[in-house]
Order: structure tokens, then sequence, then C-alpha cells
């Protein structure tokens, strides 16, 4: 669903994009604008990853880094400027020559990857390109989101796409990322994904479609930075949830096994045993045991 909010200039189109369930990469808000000379907008906090690209005139950014020190920015025509969530920022158009720009307020679980090998951050907020090819195409990505509102999210999220793939090839301070640092992010996707889905009947294949990488990749980092393998990694988180409920709670052994995604009763004995070298049945007796024995001391 489009909702859009009134015009603070006659040339000015600003658009939200409402009820989306998209988790890569979404859509908040877009737009286009003509300023007025000295027009300002700010000091403000953003929720969200928000980009300016300035198609002709000029105007200045006040910034906080990370550390919340503010630095000003001197931004023209065919350069952007990034403003990152949490950050305070100002931004004013020029006197003589105020901005025309375009922007989108983006998020989701691969937007921070993107920005990362496009080299913008909160103490690098400024684009400049060294492809004018990609450039030009990201201009015009963005264009066509502002000025196709009631396109279908999936048709303007193709064009999002297009313009993170320029953003990336065309920013003069894109980094080719270092393996152990990207290694570091898809390790972390991984645990994340885990963690909410570990009960559900899930692969290491599902698990690398989740990072978008290959099981092959996804197996090579686990060993590399967590010496064990995804699969063994996986059965170990889910031995550890079925310790907690079996010293907890009073769910039945097969209730448990459910609970930690061995829906087949035998495959959860064998894995429990294989881990502890006990039966579920025999560990929970042990641990009730020796609470017993505890409280006669």
């Amino acid at each position: 669903m489009i909702k859009e909010w009134g015009d603070l200039y006659m040339n000015d189109i600003f658009y939200v994009l409402q009820n989306q369930t998209f988790i890569d990469l979404c859509i908040y808000q877009f737009g286009y604008a003509q300023n007025d000379p000295l027009s300002s907008y700010g000091p403000h906090i953003r929720s969200h990853y928000l980009f300016h690209y300035v198609i002709s005139g000029c105007g200045t950014l006040q910034a906080t880094d990370e550390n919340g020190a503010e630095h000003t920015y001197h931004i023209r025509s065919n350069q952007g400027f990034l403003i990152v969530p949490g950050q305070i920022t100002t931004y004013t158009a020029d006197k003589e020559h105020p901005w025309e720009y375009t922007w989108i307020e983006f998020d989701g679980m691969h937007a921070k990857e993107a920005l990362m090998l496009s080299g913008l951050s909160i103490n690098n907020p400024v684009y400049r390109s060294s492809e004018k090819i990609y450039s030009a195409k990201l201009k015009e990505s963005m264009l066509y989101i502002a000025h196709h509102p009631t396109e279908t999210p999936f048709n303007l999220l193709s064009h999002l796409y297009m313009f993170i793939d320029c953003l990336m090839h065309s920013s003069a301070s894109r980094t080719t990322p270092s393996s152990s640092g990207m290694s570091t992010y898809y390790l972390e996707w991984a645990f994340s994904y885990i963690a909410q889905n570990f009960q559900n009947d899930i692969t290491i294949a599902g698990i690398a479609e989740s990072c978008k990488i290959h099981r092959n990749y996804l197996c090579k980092i686990f060993r590399e930075h967590v010496g064990v393998s995804p699969q063994e990694f996986l059965i170990t988180y889910r031995m550890n949830k079925a310790e907690q409920l079996l010293k907890t709670t009073s769910l039945s052994i097969k209730d448990i096994g459910n609970a930690v995604g061995y829906p087949n009763q035998l495959h959860f004995f064998r894995a429990f045993k294989n881990t502890y070298g006990v039966s579920p049945s025999q560990w929970r007796k042990a641990q009730q045991t020796g609470e017993k024995g505890s409280d006669r001391i």
C-alpha cells in the first residue's frame, strides 16, 4: 500500500511504502524534491538507512560520527549522502544554487552488508562516483521508484536491488571485503537463523540459502571460525535446549524432542545419547537425584 503525504514544495514527491513483509531489503519511504534556497531538514534521527542523490545544485550535511562528534560536509550535483539509523543529521540547500535530489529510505538484513561493500558509513557518508555508467543507472533506479509509486512492491523492490548494485559498483570508496569480515557477517546470520528455527525441520542447505551463500562455503567458515561443522553446531544447539527443558520442565521426552526439532523420538534419543553419553530419561533422573542429594547436605 502506498501512502502519499502532503507536498512541502510544488515539485516535491514524498511517499511511504506500507504493509511490507520483505526481510532481505525493504523500502520504507522515497521521494524527489527541488528545494528552495536555504531550506533545511533536521536535526533529525532516522530509524533506517536514508540515501540522497543530488541531481543538481548543492548543499551541506551536518552529521554526527560514531563518537557523536558533528561534521559538516559540502555536497554538490552527482554526489550523494548516506544517513544511518540513530545518527543526528541536518541538511540544508545552498542559498545560491539550492539542490534538487531524489532519495530513498531502506533497510533489511542485507542493507548493512551492501553499504559496507560500498564503503559508505556513519564516518564516511558522502557518495562520490568512480563509474559514470553505474552512477547514471543508480540515479535512474531512484527516479523510477520516486515517479512510479503505484507499481507493485515487487516492481519497486527490483529497482531497489538495482540501486544497491549500482551503489556498490560506482562508489569511489567501495571496498573489497576481508574474508574475516564477511565470514563474521555470514556466521552471525547463520547463528540468528538457527536460534529462530532450531525447533523446525531445517537443513544446512536451508541455512546456507538464508545467508545467500553456497553450503560448501558455509561449512568452510564454520570449520575455520567455530571449529565444528554447521550440522554439529545445530545438534549441539538443540541438545543444549533439550538439556534446559529436561532440567526445568516436566514435559515428556517425546514433547521435548518435538520442541527441539526432533519429531522422531528415536532420532532424538540417539542425538542426545551421542552428546551426553546417556539417554534423555537417564540424564533427567541423574539431575533429579543430584538435586535431592544436595538437599541432604
